[in-house]
């Protein structure tokens, strides 16, 4: 099973903040991290190593509006998908919010079904987007154009399509093993032509390219029954491709 992806709720309503964590967390599929003001959440986006895969956002902040809030947020460089939450559903109040940078909007009061099915659709479009910028070790992983960076920029990896679903799988995984089996399945679907040989060949393949000694990696790492992502290991490929 994938890791749940980090959503930040920044809702000043308390009740409807932890309703909304507790619901959207229940399965497993996302973890919610809320605070109640934009001060808040621009403190928590600022840490070091702080990820989150969409913001849910309301309008109505304490000390901001949230539609000025996602604009700095797109100044500042954030492209995560956010999605506006309010009680003012007029035609200029969801055009000011599209302006502002937002990806969705929904009034309140909303079904957390829809919610999260809202959610969903715009995390589908982003991991698909120019804008997905993932971070492997020391390499800066780009889905969209099957590409690993190296550090400055100055070293690019290329991937083929197959490569790039493996390192995507095994980074929405934090870290966690997937089994041999698991990987075929996710990456190959189910089809008796596809054995472990196969995937065992891309693994080999992928280590020539992102390890600077592929018989020992640090980074792509192989675990009993599986592999893993070593997302902390800083190390530099041997196989770079510049364009």
């Amino acid at each position: 099973m994938s890791a749940p992806r980090p959503i930040l709720i920044v809702e000043d309503d308390d009740a409807l903040r932890a309703t909304l964590a507790e619901l959207i967390g229940q399965e497993g599929e996302f973890s919610a991290v809320e605070v109640g003001s934009a001060t808040a959440a621009e403190e928590i986006l600022t840490r070091a190593g702080a990820h989150y895969d969409a913001i849910l956002l309301d309008v109505g902040l304490p000390d901001a509006d949230g539609r000025d809030f996602c604009a700095k947020l797109r100044r500042n460089g954030q492209r995560m998908p956010v999605i506006m939450l309010t009680g003012a559903d007029g035609e200029a109040d969801v055009v000011r919010g599209l302006e502002a940078g937002a990806n969705d909007y929904i009034a309140k009061p909303f079904r957390v079904n829809e919610v999260l099915a809202r959610v969903r659709a715009q995390l589908r479009s982003f991991d698909n987007s120019e804008h997905a910028v993932l971070k492997l070790g020391s390499f800066k992983f780009r889905p969209s154009a099957k590409l690993l960076e190296g550090p400055g920029g100055k070293h690019r990896i290329r991937l083929t399509s197959k490569e790039c679903m493996i390192l995507k799988f095994l980074h929405r995984l934090d870290g966690q093993p997937a089994p041999r089996t698991q990987l075929l399945h996710e990456v190959w679907g189910y089809s008796s032509a596809v054995s472990t040989h196969t995937l065992e060949t891309h693994i080999y393949r992928l280590r020539q390219k992102i390890e600077a000694d592929p018989s020992q990696p640090r980074l792509l790492l192989s675990v009993t029954g599986g592999y893993r992502l070593s997302l902390g290991a800083a190390t530099q490929g041997t196989g770079f491709e510049t364009h």
